[in-house]
């Protein structure tokens, strides 16, 4: 006899508890036909609320997330880097709310979900307004354009207004008058953290678990700019649905599912005990914010959800220092949008620099190359550096371009030679300003070319985030060379307060990933490679591994 048929929604989610604000009612009305009435949405309504929602994730955070920075200040449990780290993201929080530098300087892929109710009527095809909305917000902010189309397989050009974004909208039963949504602006970084692994049976227990979780942590690095929201998903019945519930879950806007499960329905539902070990576990890795401490996550979600025997896909994901999401709803009532903190100067506290200060090194960067090497050299991994003067920064076109240059038999560019390599790409300069949001970029996807350029006489001195491979190590070690992290997250502080002047160098052709040329004043960095084989994040790993707490 078969069982008796029972249904629930695969992500069964509660009550929606998000404070909202009204942006307006234009475009959205309410229409009879027959006996029922009808939710009518016209395209300038979701126009309106795509750009504004754009532009209040690029400049606005949720007053959580903010007060989980604030909250690594008080903690005295927190390293010196951690606290160090959270004060210059809250600095940035409140330079970034001013509405005219956005908090990082990769403003994303727009992705937007839509869920229509089955008593909502559209007048046009939603996913044109919704772009619209999108075009706007980039073309009119200072934003930056990051979207790359095809031309050939091997060919690409930028689209130069950040379209095409991901647009996805789906019925939903349980709202039937309302047009809900969520908004997010994803990252590179953030977005190559996202991991599917296929597993089996034998990962489904304690012990093995928790291990094989803990190496799969220690691979997402400091790349995506941590603290993370960190988000991990066991089973699903397809592969893309397990990692669209990990996105989500990141976003947070599966927090209202049901904490047990249902053998009869087999609905997802979040596992709360094994969010506080996992992010126990989290917090003795030795990663920390960025570069040695406690404070590697801010928080973790697991959701568990059905699976089909033989498989079990398991996803994690992170959403980083620019958790960039926004809920929000059209019903009756008008055009709503979940409301972020306009205001986080409150959450600084009474703390200031000379506070946290700890041997902070000042680095002259106007001195020749090995005056600038030799001064390096003099201090271990992770001492905190200032740095002065004169940078060169490019990324991954302009690298490419240069190691095409080398191979052809060419001299590496004197500026390569002569100056630090920042490893970046500016958003849109904003009118009176001296640069655009200006953080750093993931330095991993350059360690294929460090090797050969410190051969040919250059790239002695780089700056970037996240850690990096053995490769750039060793050439390190045999070229005299450096590898300094900056702070992944803070770009609209490091726009407004270290970047005092920005010139084109070249490749201009290139865009935001031309060469550019810039001054700085106090940037601040950390040492995480030296010129004597040492690594922070190998080193950190090493002593973790061993049974040690590292030191930070």
């Amino acid at each position: 006899m078969s069982p008796q048929f029972s249904y629930a929604d695969l992500l069964p989610i509660g009550k929606d508890k998000t404070k909202y604000r009204n942006i307006g009612k234009a475009g959205v009305s309410v229409i009879k036909l027959g006996d029922r009435e009808f939710l009518q949405v016209e395209p300038e309504a979701l126009t309106l609320l795509s750009e504004t929602a754009i532009h209040d994730i690029s400049h606005y955070l949720r007053a959580e997330h903010l007060q989980q920075l604030a909250n690594i200040l008080k903690d005295p449990e927190a390293s010196p880097n951690d606290r160090f780290v959270a004060l210059d993201l809250l600095k940035n929080a409140n330079i970034a709310a001013g509405g005219i530098l956005p908090m990082c300087q990769d403003t994303g892929t727009a992705l937007v979900m839509g869920k229509r109710g089955q008593y909502v009527l559209t007048t046009a095809k939603d996913e044109v307004a919704i772009a619209q909305g999108i075009y706007n917000a980039y073309t009119n902010l200072n934003l930056r354009y990051s979207q790359m189309a095809p031309t050939t397989t091997w060919d690409e050009k930028n689209t130069g207004n950040n379209l095409p974004a991901q647009i996805e909208i789906f019925a939903d039963s349980n709202h039937q008058d309302e047009y809900s949504f969520m908004f997010i602006a994803k990252g590179g970084g953030s977005a190559n953290k996202s991991f599917l692994y296929q597993e089996t049976k034998s990962v489904l227990n304690p012990a093995s678990f928790m291990k094989w979780l803990e190496e799969k942590l220690r691979s997402i690095g400091t790349a995506a700019c941590p603290p993370y929201h960190l988000a991990i998903v066991i089973g699903g019945l397809s592969a893309e649905h397990n990692v669209k519930t990990a996105k989500l879950a990141s976003t947070k806007y599966l927090d209202s599912l049901p904490t047990s499960g249902d053998a009869a329905t087999g609905h997802g539902f979040r596992d709360l005990e094994l969010e506080e070990r996992v992010l126990e576990l989290t917090r003795t890795l030795g990663i920390g914010a960025q570069f040695g401490g406690k404070y590697f996550c801010h928080d973790v979600r697991i959701v568990r959800l059905p699976r089909h025997g033989a498989s079990l896909p398991i996803s994690i994901a992170v959403s980083c220092s620019a958790d960039r999401q926004a809920k929000a709803k059209i019903t009756k009532d008008g055009i709503f949008l979940e409301e972020l903190e306009r205001d986080p100067a409150h959450f600084l506290p009474d703390t200031t620099d000379e506070h946290l200060d700890d041997n902070v090194v000042k680095i002259d960067l106007n001195q020749p190359m090995d005056v600038v090497r030799a001064e390096l050299s003099k201090h271990p991994v992770k001492t905190r550096v200032s740095l002065t003067g004169t940078i060169v920064v490019a990324r991954d076109l302009a690298h490419a371009r240069i190691k095409e240059s080398l191979d052809a038999g060419h001299e590496l560019p004197q500026y390569l030679k002569d100056y630090a390599v920042y490893y970046a790409g500016p958003a849109k300069t904003p009118t009176g300003y001296a640069s655009g949001s200006f953080g750093p970029t993931t330095a991993g996807r350059m360690d294929s070319y460090v090797e050969q350029f410190q051969a040919a006489g250059g790239s002695f001195v780089m700056l970037a985030k996240g850690n990096r491979s053995k490769a750039v190590t060793d050439a390190c070690k045999t070229h005299r060379g450096f590898y300094l992290g900056s702070i992944g997250g803070p770009a609209a502080r490091l726009a407004q307060d270290c970047i005092k002047k920005v010139e084109v160098l070249d490749f201009e052709d290139l865009g935001m990933e031309a060469i550019w040329k810039i001054d700085v004043v106090d940037f601040p960095a950390f040492i995480v490679v030296d010129d004597k084989g040492n690594d922070f994040f190998a080193e950190t790993t090493k002593m973790v591994s061993i049974g040690r707490k590292p030191e930070v």
